[in-house]
């Protein structure tokens, strides 16, 4: 009886690695939500970071990526279509506060390198994805008339 059971299509070589791709940001964001935790918490930076102590910019800023990091972390890693999303919302509001506000944020050079370099490397997945899609539409069905 599993000789006749149907086969699904093995995922291709760039599937996986968008997947695994996918997996190592969802971990990362997930760091980076522990980071923020532990700050407003008083648990790093020697309690100097603590809600209470926080400037008023860097309460709202804080407090909201407190947030979308572990709930970006959990959509891409179930592979869910939000999960980049809710990153790319999480992303976009790291680089305008160390790009757009650094007399209140401060420059942090390396994070916005290393958003942005996410952010493409997700955009050249897509995009080498949409091309293998495209070509495996092409090919001849069986059902064809």
């Amino acid at each position: 009886m599993l000789a006749d059971s149907a086969k699904g299509l093995r995922p291709s070589l760039t599937e996986t690695l968008f997947v695994l791709f996918l997996r190592l940001v969802a971990v990362t964001s997930l760091w980076f939500a522990l980071q923020y935790w532990a700050m407003l918490t008083g648990f790093s930076l020697g309690g100097a970071g603590r809600f209470d102590l926080l400037p008023s910019a860097w309460k709202a800023a804080a407090t909201a990526l407190a947030v979308l990091f572990p709930v970006a972390a959990v959509g891409l890693w179930l592979l869910v279509s939000w999960g980049p999303v809710i990153w790319l919302i999480a992303a976009a509001t790291e680089i305008a506060m160390h790009e757009v506000f650094p007399s209140v944020f401060g420059i942090n050079r390396l994070l916005v390198f290393a958003h942005v370099a996410v952010a493409a490397t997700f955009l050249l997945f897509n995009a080498v994805l949409f091309i293998q899609r495209r070509r495996q539409a092409r090919t001849v069905r069986t059902d064809s008339p």
